[in-house]
């Protein structure tokens, strides 16, 4: 009997620690279908039920989470074989792949770009966007940029960007025919732009902090979306009021589009950061785009 492709058993790996067969497409590379068709080959070929799924989870079998205990480790010492391979290698090749959210795709990886690229013919940037935190180990991502998240201990976080605020607008029309917006609590009273956390399902409390004193806030409004530049657009067409950083809507506050609200209970919170694995060696296309946005960083700095 031939035995299982690699590829197919790194398929079934991938599913069960995303829990997802959405989120293990994305991070192979494929789409949702083949994947599942993977998966009903793998179990035809081995006769038996790898995986359990419901509309709402994939789990592994008893069967599953047997070859699961080996396969996971043995993926792992390959991964390491393969990036022992390419660190004895001078030129920087292969594939990066990066989660990023759109904010920080333009504020951190699209910059460097053209330099890197032309520096690293042999390189490839794989980026995908999300708004959730994702488990880079898992879905095989080198590595991730997010504002200021809640890492694992087995990971190493580079600040990339400067200290960020949020701010809080609406169109001088809309503030015209509506209460005023002196305290976060009078929010409540208002139509507010939501924003949605889609892998959480909930939708996010607006925050603020003044004084020592820090306020969560649950908005209501006609309007609820799950990507920033949407809730921009919303806020500039007067159909409520905003919630989004201070370097987006900054152009729009100058030429009196937006007004800015409750500045003073905005404090600055940490920017944008790269995080990767501690667990593995730093591959050199990882370790040169590293350098290549810490480059940037520098160029940047005030003398």
């Amino acid at each position: 009997m031939t035995r299982a492709s690699l590829d197919d058993l790194a398929a079934f790996v991938a599913v069960t620690r995303t829990q997802s067969f959405t989120r293990a497409a994305a991070a192979l590379g494929t789409s949702t279908s083949n994947l599942s068709h993977t998966i009903r080959r793998l179990e035809t070929h081995l006769g038996c039920r790898l995986l359990q799924r419901n509309s709402r989870s994939v789990s592994p079998t008893e069967a599953g989470g047997t070859l699961l205990e080996t396969l996971g480790p043995a993926l792992e010492s390959i991964d390491a074989a393969l990036d022992a391979l390419e660190l004895g290698r001078d030129r920087v090749s292969g594939t990066l792949r990066i989660t990023a959210t759109r904010q920080t795709y333009d504020a951190v990886i699209r910059p460097v770009l053209p330099a890197f690229t032309a520096a690293h013919p042999d390189a490839t940037v794989e980026v995908l966007i999300d708004y959730a935190y994702r488990d880079i180990v898992a879905d095989r991502f080198d590595a991730g940029i997010r504002l200021g998240e809640k890492l694992e201990q087995d990971m190493i976080a580079l600040k990339v960007g400067p200290d960020l605020r949020m701010a809080v607008v609406a169109t001088p029309d809309y503030l015209k025919r509506s209460s005023p917006i002196t305290h976060p609590s009078d929010l409540t009273r208002h139509r507010c732009i939501n924003y949605r956390l889609v892998a959480a399902g909930t939708i996010y409390a607006w925050e603020f902090e003044r004084g020592g004193q820090a306020l969560d806030v649950r908005v209501s409004g006609p309007l609820t979306f799950n990507e920033p530049a949407l809730m921009l657009e919303a806020a500039l067409d007067g159909l409520g009021v905003g919630y989004l950083l201070d370097k987006e809507v900054a152009p729009y506050v100058e030429n009196g589009r937006l007004i800015r609200l409750l500045a003073d209970w905005t404090p600055p919170f940490p920017g944008f950061h790269l995080y990767y694995s501690s667990r593995r060696q730093m591959r050199p296309v990882l370790a040169a785009f590293i350098e290549a946005v810490r480059g940037r960083s520098r160029a940047r700095r005030p003398v």
